[in-house]
């Protein structure tokens, strides 16, 4: 039995078949292009996304040579859009998970932040996808409905109108505890009567599609960060992983209890399989491949692969600090309004040493959410399990083990989150136990263990956490 799975990303989308041992038969990839805009919007064609999920879909089923027998679908997410039931026409653009446009809902909720937290797991920030919802009610179309992108996709897909319970955690509209839509959630954005998706879980049959060619059902669903942390085996309490990708996103299992997090993380869904719901910890760094990209567009380095001919060639940066804040500073700090930053610049400071700073900034970030982590958890993340492109670099890798003050094991393939709803996507057709075994079965292409002292990895997070608080102060705190 081989699944199709596909992952809708920020910048590409994936297609791999899988077969029944997990191995990967095929895959292709059909990029999309973002646009970010002056004001702090991201912006995507919804057109442009559903024509890259069923161009790749197809590419790879051509490729694979051999029938696929189910599909699974992954999603970014806080992406949302305005769009018709009946037409399945979109009647808005998509705004990404990136849009910050929504801060001035988030001000005005400000009295209700605590409640809805307690409700929903999430903190007031725009990030989610229930303020970009309401900006889309009030300043571009009332009509139709305001959903997450995978909501529409599904409904190209198969007609039905669902999320699953994954992604509907990340919206700031679902009760956390009933894995159920909200009504004082739905009610303090204004949305209490929009028509709302069935929550499913991530495993099911939830329809049958021919986008593909033949007629396949949809047996898998899930939101792209809790795929992969499935997918890289981290199916018990206090195992975690990180993945380095447009942003840097750390997930930790913390079982069937929805435990609020008190360290400044996001607690959510991490994936529901029939009637056992299994939660996580979620923290964000919303630019790390981001801000590798910057450094390629302002001229720092010319390709990624400069972070270890560069970033590598030295061992200390002289003092030159890098905040990736270029799209506000998500957990631990939710301070949308924060700069990215360097600080510590001198006539002296040379461009490895900024590479180099890029480098650390974007570790210390991770291991900031990691920390905390560890807080709500009682105890510290014996490993760290990583996946992503960044995870070439061994530089990062290194640095990222050195102030974690933990090893750092690197999932074997670039598509965790693909075979994370792969897994689910078997497991929806009847074969629970295969969905777990393909997800156990694997072993790091490399790891990485610390080679300094716990106290001097103390020494550069404090640097690191300085500087962090003064981009805060230099955005602007919300009010």
């Amino acid at each position: 039995m081989s699944i199709l799975a596909i992952d809708q990303g920020t910048s590409s989308t994936k297609a791999l078949v899988v077969g029944e041992d997990g191995l990967v038969l095929a895959t292709a990839e059909v990029p999309v292009h973002p646009v970010a805009l002056a004001d702090g919007g991201v912006e995507q064609d919804p057109e442009e996304l559903w024509r890259s999920v069923v161009e790749a879909g197809r590419q790879a089923i051509a490729a694979a040579g051999e029938p696929v027998t189910a599909v699974g679908l992954a999603n970014q997410g806080e992406t949302v859009l305005a769009w018709d039931r009946q037409t399945g026409r979109p009647l808005s653009v998509a705004l990404g998970w990136q849009d910050r446009r929504a801060t001035d809902v988030c001000d005005r909720l400000v009295g209700q932040s605590e409640r809805l937290q307690q409700i929903t797991g999430l903190p007031l920030d725009p990030y989610f996808a229930a303020p970009k919802m309401t900006r889309i009610r009030e300043l571009i179309t009332r009509d139709g409905v305001v959903t997450t992108s995978d909501s529409w996709l599904v409904h190209r897909l198969t007609g039905k109108f669902v999320t699953d319970a994954a992604t509907a955690s990340r919206t700031l509209l679902l009760d956390l505890d009933r894995t159920a839509w909200s009504d004082d959630a739905l009610a303090a954005f204004g949305l209490e009567n929009e028509a709302m998706p069935a929550v499913v879980p991530c495993a099911g049959v939830i329809g049958e599609t021919d986008a593909f060619g033949p007629t396949l059902p949809l047996t898998g669903l899930a939101v792209d960060q809790q795929a992969a942390l499935f997918a890289e085996a981290c199916h018990e309490t206090g195992q975690a992983k990180c993945t380095y990708g447009t942003g840097a996103f750390l997930l930790a299992n913390i079982g069937p209890v929805a435990h609020r997090s008190k360290s400044g993380l996001v607690t959510c869904v991490a994936w529901r399989l029939g009637n056992e719901t299994t939660y996580c910890l979620d923290g964000q760094v919303y630019t790390a491949g981001a801000a590798v990209s910057w450094f390629e567009e302002v001229g720092l380095i010319s390709e990624p692969a400069d972070l270890d001919k560069m970033g590598g060639s030295v061992t200390d940066t002289d003092g030159v600090i890098f905040v990736p804040g270029l799209a506000g500073l998500a957990a631990p700090f939710w301070q949308p309004n924060a700069r990215g930053a360097f600080v510590g610049l001198s006539l002296a400071s040379s461009r490895a040493q900024m590479v180099r700073a890029l480098i650390d900034g974007l570790a210390a970030a991770v291991t900031a959410l990691a920390r905390s982590a560890a807080d709500d958890l009682g105890r510290p993340i014996e490993r760290l399990r990583v996946d992503g492109g960044l995870t070439r670099s061994k530089t990062l890798m290194q640095v990222q083990a050195d102030l974690l003050q933990a090893p750092i094991d690197v999932y074997p393939s670039p598509n965790a989150t693909a075979l994370g709803v792969a897994a689910f996507a078997r497991i929806g057709s009847g074969d629970k136990q295969a969905g777990f075994d393909i997800a156990r079965n694997w072993t790091p292409v490399a790891s990485y263990e610390p080679s300094i002292s716990a106290a001097q990895a103390q020494e550069q997070l404090a640097r690191w956490g300085a500087a962090a608080e003064a981009t805060i102060k230099l955005g602007g705190e919300r009010a």
